[in-house]
C-alpha cells in the first residue's frame, strides 16, 4: 500500500507536480492524426492538466498552443488557420507554431507590441498515426527506435480510448500479468480466424492450444521482472505440464507505456496519457510483423465500440459496462462482453477516479506494480535533485534501443531462458520491414 502523500506524489501530473515534472521530460501522445482529418485540421487537446489547441498548417506542420489567447482569453480552438499559424477571431492576433505573436491588426501600424507577446507553445512530431508533443523545457529528447516507430505506415494502426480514472490505475493493469487469467477469462474458446486485431484470440505459437485456454487453465504464472534501458521487462511463466513452458514477455516503457503481444504476428504499444488527475486516454500503435495491417477493418472494429470525437467507450459505468449475469455464468468471467478493453476499463474505473492506495494489499503476483512504483519514485527523486533522468535519451542512445520484444512462446520446461529471443528472431526473419 502507499501513504496518502505518496499516492498523491505518484499520481498528480499537472504543472510543477513531482510526477508531472517527470512526464514533461518525455514526448507525450497528444492526438491521433485521424483527429485532424477534414477541411479544418484543428482540435482541442487536454494533456497533463493543460488546456491546449492543436492544428496542422497547409504545409503539413503542427502547432500546439495554449487554448486561451493571451490578449483577452478567447478560446483559440475557434481560431482561423492563416499564414501558417492560428489567428484569434476576437481581435485578429496571429500566432505561429512557436507561440510568437506575428500580427495585432487592431494596434497602430508602427506598433512593435506583438514582438513582446510569446504564447504557450510546444513542439510536435508525428509518428505512425500519433502526434507527439513535448511539454518540457529545453531540447526534447530523441524517440527510441521502437518497432512501432520503425515499422512503415502500412504495418501500423493507431487508435485511442477514454478512461475515466487516473493514469496510474490505467497503467498498472497492463503490468499485472496474472489478471489476464481471471479478468479476461473466456469460458468458451473462439475460432482464432475470427479474432484479427484482438488480444488473446490467437493460438499459442507452434501449438494448437488457444491462448484463452492457457490463461484459463494456468492461473498462477511465475512472474520475473527485470530493469532495462527502456523501463521494465516482465516475463510470465506458465508450466504447461508435459506440453512445455509458456513464456509471455511484456514490457513497461517508462514513463507510462506498455508493450505487449497481441498475437503471434502483432504487438501493441500503448501509452496511458494523463488528461488531468482523474481522466486519461490509452493511445496505441498496433504493429504487424506479418501482412500489412487491415486499417479499415481495425478502425471499423473499434468505432463500433467508441463514440467519436471524444473516443468514449459505448460500454461504460453509465450502462454497467454491459454487464450480463447470464453471460457471466457460461461465457465470460466478467459478464461484460468479449472486448477486453471493457474488462480493463471496469477494473481501473471501479476503484474511483483516484484510487485510495492506502487500503490496498499487494501480493507476490503484483511484482510488476511494486517494481514500477519504485522506478517512478526514483525518477521523481532524480528530477527533484536536478540530475539527468536515466530514460531521457540522446539520438545515439535512442537509435540503439530497438524492439522491445513482446511475444508468447512455448519452450522446453528446463530450457526456456533463450526461447523467447529465438522466437522473436524467427518472427523478424519473416518480416518485410525488420
Amino acid at each position: 500500500m502507499l501513504s496518502a502523500a505518496d499516492n498523491q506524489r505518484l499520481t498528480q501530473t499537472g504543472p510543477n507536480t513531482p510526477a508531472g515534472q517527470v512526464m514533461r521530460q518525455f514526448w507525450q501522445p497528444a492526438a491521433l492524426t485521424h483527429e485532424l482529418e477534414g477541411k479544418r485540421p484543428v482540435c482541442q487537446v487536454n494533456l497533463l492538466g493543460e488546456e491546449l489547441v492543436l492544428y496542422r498548417t497547409s504545409q503539413g506542420q503542427y502547432g500546439l498552443l495554449g487554448k486561451y489567447c493571451p490578449h483577452r482569453g478567447a478560446d483559440l480552438c475557434y481560431g482561423r488557420l492563416e499564414g501558417g499559424g492560428l489567428r484569434c477571431p476576437f481581435h485578429g492576433w496571429l500566432f505561429d507554431a512557436n507561440g510568437q505573436c506575428l500580427e495585432q491588426p487592431a494596434e497602430p501600424e508602427d506598433s512593435r507590441f506583438h514582438t513582446k507577446i510569446k504564447h504557450t507553445a510546444y513542439p510536435c512530431q508525428e509518428r505512425n498515426g500519433i502526434i507527439f508533443a513535448f511539454l518540457g523545457e529545453g531540447t526534447p529528447p530523441a524517440l527510441p527506435n521502437y518497432d512501432c516507430f520503425a515499422a512503415p505506415d502500412t504495418h501500423t494502426f493507431a487508435f485511442k480510448g477514454l478512461i475515466e480514472c487516473n493514469w496510474l490505475q490505467a497503467l498498472e493493469v497492463g503490468i499485472d500479468p496474472s489478471h489476464a487469467s481471471f479478468l479476461h477469462r473466456f469460458l468458451q474458446d473462439e475460432d482464432p480466424q475470427e479474432g484479427y486485431g484482438k488480444q488473446f484470440r490467437d493460438k499459442a505459437a507452434d501449438t494448437d492450444i488457444p491462448m484463452t485456454k492457457i490463461l484459463r487453465d494456468y492461473p498462477r504464472p511465475d512472474i520475473n521482472v527485470e530493469e532495462t534501458d527502456f523501463g521494465l521487462r516482465l516475463i510470465s511463466l506458465r508450466n504447461l505440464d508435459n506440453a512445455g513452458m509458456h513464456v509471455r514477455v511484456t514490457n513497461q516503457i517508462f514513463p507510462h507505456a506498455i508493450h505487449i503481444p497481441m498475437s503471434n504476428q502483432m504487438t501493441i504499444t500503448q501509452w496511458h496519457v494523463p488528461i488531468d488527475d482523474v481522466t486519461c486516454y490509452w493511445v496505441a500503435i498496433f504493429t504487424s510483423f506479418g501482412e500489412p495491417v487491415d486499417k479499415k477493418l481495425m478502425r471499423e472494429q473499434r468505432e463500433e465500440l467508441y463514440e467519436l470525437p471524444e473516443y468514449r467507450p459505448r460500454l461504460n459505468k453509465t450502462n454497467n459496462y454491459g454487464y450480463n449475469p447470464q453471460e457471466q455464468d457460461d461465457k465470460t468471467y466478467t459478464g461484460m462482453g468479449l472486448d477486453i478493453n471493457v474488462h480493463d476499463q471496469w477494473a481501473v474505473e471501479s476503484p474511483g477516479p483516484l484510487q485510495d492506495r492506502t487500503r490496498e494489499h499487494l501480493g507476490a503476483a503484483d511484482i510488476g506494480i511494486t517494481s514500477y512504483r519504485k522506478l517512478l519514485k526514483r525518477a521523481i527523486s532524480t528530477v527533484e535533485a536536478g540530475k539527468q533522468l536515466e530514460f531521457v535519451l540522446s539520438k545515439q542512445q535512442a537509435a540503439e534501443i530497438t524492439g522491445p520484444i513482446a511475444i508468447d512462446a512455448i519452450a522446453p520446461i528446463d530450457d526456456w531462458q533463450n526461447s523467447w529471443r529465438d522466437s522473436d528472431k524467427t518472427r523478424r526473419q519473416g518480416c518485410s520491414w525488420t
